[in-house]
């Protein structure tokens, strides 16, 4: 039997420069456009679409992190013209793809199954779901694009809270979800709903992946915008899998020898090692990033989202507060990290003020040894200066 060679050791700094290669955040910004931004998102695998709009909405500070004159334009034009993207869940709602829209539609199978089970889901269809559900999906055949607001809520209809999830709008997102309808566009980030069919017909006549097929992109597309990864990292990229799938993936492409074993030391001193699979070209990716100027990253940019790897490459502790209560806050609301090179140096908590059109800033905040020096304060200040002029920040109607 051939001798197995012990895996390869690698730093937590040439792990992370693989990551920021592969995530678009090792090379200048490419100048934006329509179709850069479709580059852009295939080469990231998705981009987050979230809601929240104190700076900007995260799936803009996404893209204008990496693009040089971002529009929001940019954007809309492969969601809502070209269809070459389409809205869905990966770990949450994002942009992705519409190559990859045979795979959600085993998604929306596995979708079906788990609500059928969900008492919480059930709650909100009001008295008589299945009416509620068919009577919504027959109007928007009937009438063409439409949103929550368009259905009138019953006259005994109590709020449920943040998202006011009335029985129509909760049959609009579980037809979603399912794959029946699709996001035909959003008006002032509102949902507007159509006929998936006729949204996306291309993509929507092709036939689901296979349950095998499924597993093996899913493992091997996070791979690939990933390059040194655990089966649990894996797994969490799409949330398409479950960790044991993607450990059996390993195990069969470490025997292809598709991958490596690899071993990723700690980048925080008293951390523990941990045994990863790589790409074979990933010392191809550990040039350093230029750190002459700075970026700040969204809280769910894919580089920092998953953030049990975020502190065992980059040594740092970052967490989203939003949700915890203000007196519990260690820095803020949502505070953006600061990359220089390959190091996240600190935290900004940064919020638009609209009526001044300006960007008021708390902190920063340095981490470890990192001082505040002029160049670094220099270099931020152009990062909030690129922020506030790329145009970003003058209309957040999306």
């Amino acid at each position: 039997m051939p001798t197995r060679r012990e895996p390869s050791i690698v730093s937590a700094r040439q792990a992370r420069r693989v990551l920021l290669a592969l995530q678009g955040l090792a090379e200048p910004p490419r100048p934006s456009s329509a179709s850069a931004v479709q580059r852009l998102v295939e080469k990231l695998g998705y981009v987050q679409i979230d809601s929240i709009n104190v700076l900007e909405r995260a799936h803009h500070l996404i893209l204008g992190t990496r693009l040089d004159g971002y529009r929001r334009e940019h954007l809309a034009h492969p969601l809502e013209r070209t269809r070459g993207l389409f809205e869905h869940w990966t770990h949450d709602a994002c942009a992705i793809p519409t190559k990859w829209y045979p795979h959600w539609k085993r998604r929306f199978e596995a979708y079906e199954s788990r609500v059928a089970e969900s008492a919480w889901w059930r709650s909100h269809f009001g008295p008589d779901p299945a009416s509620t559900i068919r009577a919504t999906l027959a109007r928007v055949k009937r009438a063409g694009p439409m949103r929550a607001r368009d259905f009138e809520k019953p006259d005994d209809h109590r709020s449920a809270g943040w998202w006011e999830w009335h029985p129509e709008k909760a049959a609009l997102e579980h037809l979603w979800r399912k794959g029946k309808l699709a996001i035909a566009r959003r008006e002032r980030f509102e949902k507007v709903y159509d006929i998936a069919e006729r949204v996306y017909p291309e993509a929507h006549s092709r036939r689901p992946a296979s349950a095998t097929g499924h597993v093996e992109w899913a493992c091997r597309e996070a791979m690939a915008r990933i390059g040194i990864a655990t089966p649990v990292e894996i797994a969490r990229f799409f949330s398409a899998v479950s960790p044991a799938q993607a450990r059996a993936w390993c195990a069969k492409a470490l025997a292809r020898d598709e991958v490596m074993e690899v071993t990723v030391e700690p980048e925080l001193r008293g951390g523990r090692s941990v045994r990863c699979i790589a790409i074979p070209q990933w010392k191809q990716l550990t040039l350093a990033p230029d750190a002459s100027s700075a970026r700040l990253l969204a809280p769910f940019d894919p580089v920092v989202r998953d953030r049990v790897r975020a502190k065992r490459l980059f040594g740092v502790d970052y967490r989203f507060e939003a949700f915890t209560p203000a007196p519990k806050r260690v820095y803020g609301y949502y505070t953006l990290p600061i990359l220089e090179g390959d190091r996240i140096v600190g935290l900004i908590d940064p919020k638009f003020d609209r009526e001044a059109g300006t960007v008021r800033v708390r902190g920063p905040w340095w981490f470890g040894s990192t001082h505040g020096n002029a160049p670094r304060r220099r270099r931020l200040a152009r990062a909030l200066v690129y922020l506030n002029s790329s145009g970003n920040l003058t209309n957040t109607s999306r």
